[in-house]
């Protein structure tokens, strides 16, 4: 692992590192926001899932969470949505290939030689994380925007006894019922099975629980109606008997001035779960 950067804020350090991925076959950059803590303390994860056309820069530059995190004593991390680089292939697209990972294990060609974010967000670079920073493992929770919310969403409902919390800004819940769900044709193919094991909605309708869910989602996002529908997901969890907040936020867009706005409030609800 190699260091990028690190910079002071709010009494803790913020870190941007890069390292080969075996998963990705290629070089990966994520950054970690580590508070100040006594020596040998463990501290909890956030992790944070970005989404389409995003990097882990995104939220380091914009998220504007680290006051939050030294309050919490919160350690925050934010890996890249795809792989990178010149052999890597790629579409003339923004909401596919690089930048649009969609946290998938590609099967199709030629993705599934690098586009392995699933395996590289839940094994890979966990494992750097525990190895390599003061985390405690043992408590983990989850969080993203957009692609990234679908990322979060599914991971969880996928790995309950890993995650004690998941949250999400305007994600994709049903990306099988939408057009971004188009980019899990061309990384998955015709397979309706693995299709539905990346829709937060149908891993739901097909068994997969949380204890509770916090979505906040602006009311004024341009991508609410066509592709974010987070009417399926408050169906689905009501049916479900999943303990879904969803909040409709008047006014804000699909920006990062909406999740700077909201993202204290996810970060103490994520604590609150972490220390139980």
């Amino acid at each position: 692992m190699q260091t990028v950067s690190t910079a002071r804020a709010h009494g803790g350090t913020q870190g941007v590192y890069r390292h080969a991925s075996t998963a990705t076959g290629t070089d990966m950059t994520f950054s970690v926001y580590v508070p100040d803590h006594a020596p040998g303390v463990a501290l909890p994860v956030v992790w944070y899932l970005s989404g389409l056309t995003c990097t882990h820069a995104n939220v380091t530059d914009k998220g504007e969470y680290r006051r939050a995190c030294a309050e919490h004593g919160l350690i925050f991390v934010a890996p890249d949505t795809s792989p990178r680089g010149d052999d890597v292939p790629d579409r003339d697209t923004w909401d596919f290939g690089k930048g649009a990972g969609f946290y998938v294990d590609a099967t199709q060609e030629p993705w599934s030689a690098n586009f392995r974010m699933w395996s590289y967000v839940t094994a890979e670079l966990p494992a750097v994380l525990g190895e390599e920073f003061p985390a405690d493992m043992a408590r983990q929770s989850i969080m993203g925007h957009s692609m990234g919310g679908h990322g979060a969403l599914t991971i969880a409902l996928r790995h309950p006894d890993r995650f004690r919390a998941v949250s999400a800004f305007a994600p994709i819940v049903a990306p099988t019922q939408v057009p971004w769900g188009s980019a899990l044709d061309r990384y998955l193919g015709a397979d309706v099975a693995a299709q539905r094991r990346h829709d937060a909605v149908a891993l739901i309708e097909d068994g997969a629980r949380v204890a509770d869910l916090l979505v906040d989602q602006g009311e004024a996002d341009a991508f609410l109606t066509e592709q974010l529908r987070p009417e399926l997901l408050a169906r689905a969890c009501a049916e479900a008997g999943i303990d879904l907040t969803l909040r409709m936020q008047p006014g804000y867009d699909h920006s990062y001035h909406f999740i700077s706005t909201f993202m204290a409030d996810h970060l103490a609800w994520h604590a609150a779960r972490l220390r139980a």
